[in-house]
């Protein structure tokens, strides 16, 4: 049947859409939310549940578990709360196995959602894994076990993609969703405005991760070096957004024993909006490099794991990078301070650079990469989602090569 003439399935079909997702941490919540409400563009009956943030749940999915169930940091972190997200993950199993979704889409958190979109592939389920798992740094041979898994991989980097395809494994590159909602050009004075921030100030963000052990393990290091850099740079003043009552408590607590003297201007949530006011940032790898990045920030990635999670990491890890703006860039755009060169003489050091010298050709470079990954991201998740949910179990293995050239 020609496109043109292809019915539409609220049309033909009663039954709402259904699609069951697992996030596991801010950013996947992030994804999550967008492609919901994209989904509903299409579907508005659609029925969405699993186990989401409070993003996804803001925009109308039924939580069964809360995100932070799963966000724990480390190889080695991970093995104390194993029989916790053993139990969950035997739970949603159970639960999407009695009550079927037309697809399953796993968001990142790929050590708990691959084996889950195996299981659910197998009886039928379609499934799709949304951000690619880091395949091409460290334990290549997980593309074969995602291979049976999931029917289409959605990366946000355009390399992955070509990984992917070395081993005839279906894969979209859709860009990332961060790229399409934060502009080119950023608002700073609007931003600072919103947050009651001084028009005329100088500010370093900072920005010492979402979850528990990220707070506990960095915020130390950068309230040391603050001190220092407030020495140096009178007119410095330190922002710091905090996504929840619990990382707040948690970094207050560290602030009175490190730097009980510092003021500190302390945001609940808004990181994006702190970031974009800021004229400098200090944070954590991650998606928020990828944030900092598309607001046009001189930033300086700090980061540490507890010991024998870093040797884990060191032996099975190949990568030459660990943030975002360097990895789609290909070589050292932006400082990384990795365990023991995460220091506060290392911080002040790389910051007082980027405060002392020219960094137009860094926003230039940011800006050359934004472009590169702002292509309607929301709208090509849903989109593969909808395939997935029309196409016949028996054509998926032969279409969806097809699907993932496109």
């Amino acid at each position: 049947m020609p496109e043109s003439q292809s019915p539409d399935r609220a049309q033909v079909d009663p039954r709402p859409l259904r699609i069951g997702l697992v996030a596991g941490e801010v950013s996947g919540d992030t994804l999550g939310a967008g492609l919901i409400r994209e989904l509903r563009q299409r579907h508005p009956n659609a029925i969405f549940e699993g186990i989401a943030g409070p993003q996804m749940v803001a925009e109308g999915c039924n939580a069964l578990f809360e995100m932070d169930e799963l966000s724990v940091m480390g190889l080695v972190e991970v093995l104390g709360r194993l029989p916790r997200i053993l139990s969950i993950r035997k739970q949603i199993a159970r639960h999407f196995l009695d009550n079927p979704p037309d697809v399953f889409v796993g968001i990142d958190a790929p050590d708990f959602n691959i084996d889950l979109e195996l299981k659910l592939r197998k009886s039928g389920i379609a499934t799709l894994h949304y951000v690619s798992p880091s395949v091409w740094a460290w334990r290549q041979n997980r593309i074969h076990k995602i291979k049976k898994a999931t029917d289409m991989v959605l990366a946000f980097l355009p390399f992955e993609k070509a990984f992917y395809d070395r081993f005839d494994a279906p894969c979209r590159f859709i860009g990332h969703t961060l790229a399409d909602q934060m502009p080119l050009v950023p608002d700073t004075q609007g931003a600072r405005e919103r947050l009651g921030l001084k028009a005329d100030g100088h500010y370093m963000a900072l920005l010492p991760g979402s979850r528990h052990a990220e707070v506990t393990l960095l915020s130390p290091v950068y309230l040391e070096a603050c001190k220092q850099l407030k020495v140096r740079h009178p007119d410095l003043e330190f922002v710091v957004p905090l996504v929840n009552p619990k990382r707040r408590a948690e970094f207050l607590a560290i602030k009175e024993l490190v730097a009980p003297h510092l003021d500190i201007i302390l945001i609940e949530g808004q990181g994006r909006e702190v970031m974009t006011a800021a004229d400098i940032i200090l944070l954590a790898s991650g998606t928020a490099t990828l944030e900092a990045m598309l607001a046009k920030k001189p930033m300086v990635v700090g980061y540490r794991f507890k010991p024998l999670s870093y040797w884990l990491a060191n032996k099975l890890v190949h990568t030459a990078y660990a943030s975002l703006p360097n990895l789609l860039a290909d070589h050292m755009l932006v400082p990384e301070l990795i365990q023991h060169e995460c220091t506060p003489d290392h911080i002040v050091d790389e910051v007082s650079k980027l405060i002392d010298f020219d960094t137009s050709e860094l926003l230039a470079e940011f800006t050359r990469l934004h472009k590169k990954i702002r292509c309607n991201a929301d709208e090509q998740a849903a989109m593969a989602v909808l395939e997935l949910a029309e196409r016949p179990l028996a054509n998926r293995s032969v279409t969806n090569r097809s699907v993932a050239n496109k």
